[in-house]
């Protein structure tokens, strides 16, 4: 007990000599305590190891080394260091913990856990998605600029030319096995609601539609003009798969209801698919295996086919959540896009 006492005043002293501990601070860090009591050791045994160049040799590499690694630590944003920490549920800053403390108390967190909190990640999903944002990127860029050189903030569509009680009159006999009044009013509906939403954009005050946020609607908007583009080529050439088709009937029909939980159940339906796995034979015999009625093409998803029905089909739930904006409904029909 009396040699712990001893080695508790020992350390005292010495942080009272380094000026670490002082009234006015009521902490100090573990770190420089550590420091003081490496300094206080080579002042009592230098003369021991003077003649050993390997501890000096050790001790100059360590000291370089710490320093390197500071000068490369200090390159990473504070902003970045916050977003992964923050990403990670971890506190930003401690107490009594400097910057420099917290970016290495990340560094040793992501060489720990790499993936913590993160789940698996679809690798082509990931490219979609930076294949999206180059293109907004693009349109951010190129926004606000005409050939005369004016800054235009209003976005372009084109007027559908209906109101939205002549849409529902037409849609009397939808649904009922005609494809092609089915086609007219799905692509007269689908027109509409994008005219809907840009008139909207375009209503804004100048300052919103100048600011960050505003910019981002509006190249958003632009990116879903140009993505539903191939679909609207496909229903006036009538060239639309059947099975898609089936899905927008579907969809447009309970958008027109109002009854936005089933139309973004159809909607998964069709993006997504139902479809088991055809794993091992399908059929035996004369008699044919049980499910197999389910591997159609009906129930297989559409969002993989190819890259330009993954952007439409994009480019429909966009138009689906605006929908929802521009038409609210009950809360129970209601999806929650904002949740």
């Amino acid at each position: 007990m009396d040699v712990l006492k001893a080695e508790i005043e020992k350390k005292r002293k010495l942080l009272e000599e380094k000026k670490l501990l002082q009234p006015a601070k009521k902490y100090f860090k573990r770190g420089d305590l550590l420091n003081a009591l490496e300094e206080d050791y080579w002042a009592k045994h230098r003369e021991k190891h003077k003649d050993d160049d390997d501890y000096e040799s050790c001790r100059n590499t360590n000291t370089l080394k710490t320093q390197k690694d500071n000068q490369e630590e200090i390159k990473l944003p504070r902003k970045e260091v916050i977003r992964r920490l923050k990403e990670r549920g971890e506190p930003i800053l401690f107490f009594g913990e400097t910057e420099q403390e917290a970016f290495q108390r990340l560094r040793r967190l992501e060489i720990l856990e790499p993936e913590v909190d993160r789940g698996f990640r679809n690798d082509f999903q990931e490219a979609m998605e930076r294949v999206d944002q180059a293109y907004l990127d693009e349109i951010l860029k190129s926004q606000g600029k005409t050939e005369s050189g004016k800054s235009v903030n209003d976005v372009k569509f084109e007027d559908a030319g209906t109101t939205l009680e002549e849409i529902k009159d037409m849609a009397k006999n939808f649904g009922r096995g005609n494809d092609n009044h089915d086609i007219k009013v799905i692509l007269t509906f689908l027109k509409f609601i994008l005219q809907l939403w840009g008139q909207k954009l375009n209503a804004r005050t100048e300052s919103e539609k100048m600011c960050m946020k505003g910019k981002l609607a509006s190249a958003t908007y632009t990116q879903t003009q140009s993505y539903i583009g191939p679909l609207f080529k496909r229903l006036k050439n009538k060239t639309i798969h059947e099975d898609i088709l089936e899905h927008l009937v579907h969809i447009t029909k309970y958008m027109l209801d109002r009854d936005y939980v089933k139309a973004n159940d159809t909607y998964l339906q069709m993006a997504i698919g139902n479809a088991p796995w055809p794993i091992g034979v399908t059929m035996v015999g004369i008699h044919a295996r049980t499910g197999r009625e389910k591997i159609f093409s009906r129930n297989i998803a559409h969002v993989l086919n190819d890259e330009t029905q993954r952007k439409f089909i994009q480019a429909l739930k966009r138009l689906m959540t605006q929908c929802q904006r521009l038409f609210p409904t009950d809360p129970s029909r209601s999806v929650e896009y904002n949740a």
